[in-house]
């Protein structure tokens, strides 16, 4: 048999040989995974961080609504007595954390830095749990929205309603995506007039303002389950949670000499309570 050059074999019906002199290259750069739509902290009425809790657990102090009224006193009448009623919530971080172990092999013959790029990613699932945590506690709404198949404008107006009942006012409507796609199909929203603002789903595909209200989409795979892409909340941030971080994420790098291995352990400590019930009304569909 008479040998081939090098450029021949490249046309040739043998494709063995072909694809063994066709150079791949392999880039030494990861394609990450797409960041979540998360909750962001403004939306809580306080943040209260590491310096602020000086124990393992600790209460915040509220004024318990409308528990003191003035009453109508007949001339020489002794005046009732009263008071203004307190209660709290009572704080309690809880830990969570990941642990990360890779071989020096694996990090001799990875492409890219194995042990960073499990770190950047155990940081977004810590974000993620953050999100989870404020949507359970967002569940404690005083008031539920029965919506039906698609959210309405009515079933946002009624929790709208059901926070103003209370002397509460309507900051911000936090979605899921199958909510935000009911929106989207609403053909009132397409008027500039009854966002607040030019902006527009049809226009831009970017969450706007809707009656005054601040629209959030939250990842359904950031929720405690995916169901959660059928709900949505009318909050006042003022008044509704606060977060408490004991111990914001914190990394620490360690040796494992014995198994030829390097990692790292995150940790935090963060807990989310309700505020104000009644600053919240919650709205499903089906």
């Amino acid at each position: 048999m008479a040998f081939k050059r090098i450029k021949e074999y490249l046309s040739t019906g043998d494709a063995t040989a072909g694809e063994l002199l066709i150079t791949k290259e392999i880039m030494p750069v990861l394609v990450e995974e797409v960041d979540k739509n998360l909750l962001d902290r403004s939306l809580a009425k306080t943040v209260y961080g590491p310096s602020q809790i000086k124990g393992s657990t600790f209460n915040v102090n509220l004024e318990t609504e409308n528990s003191s009224k003035v009453r109508e006193v007949a001339e020489g009448a002794e005046i009732p007595l009263d008071i203004q009623a307190y209660e709290a919530v009572e704080f309690n971080p809880t830990k969570y954390g990941i642990a990360i172990r890779i071989t020096h092999e694996m990090m001799e013959d990875s492409q890219f830095n194995l042990l960073e790029s499990n770190i950047r990613t155990a940081g977004k699932r810590f974000a993620e749990n953050e999100t989870k945590l404020i949507l359970e506690a967002l569940d404690g709404a005083n008031a539920t929205t029965l919506g039906g198949t698609n959210i309405t404008i009515a079933n946002i107006t009624e929790s709208m309603q059901d926070l103003e009942d209370n002397d509460y006012v309507p900051t911000d409507l936090i979605i899921g995506t199958e909510v935000l796609n009911d929106l989207r199909n609403i053909d009132t929203f397409a008027e500039a007039d009854k966002w607040g603002d030019t902006t527009s789903y049809n226009r831009t595909g970017h969450v706007g303002r809707l009656y005054g209200l601040n629209v959030h989409r939250f990842s359904p795979n950031a929720a405690p389950t995916t169901t959660y892409k059928k709900y949505a909340y009318v909050i006042d941030r003022d008044e509704a949670y606060g977060i408490a971080i004991k111990r914001d994420v914190s990394i620490e790098n360690f040796s494992l000499p014995t198994f030829d291995m390097e990692g790292a352990v995150l940790t935090n400590r963060i807990d989310v309570q309700l505020f104000r019930s009644k600053a919240v009304s919650k709205i499903t569909t089906s």
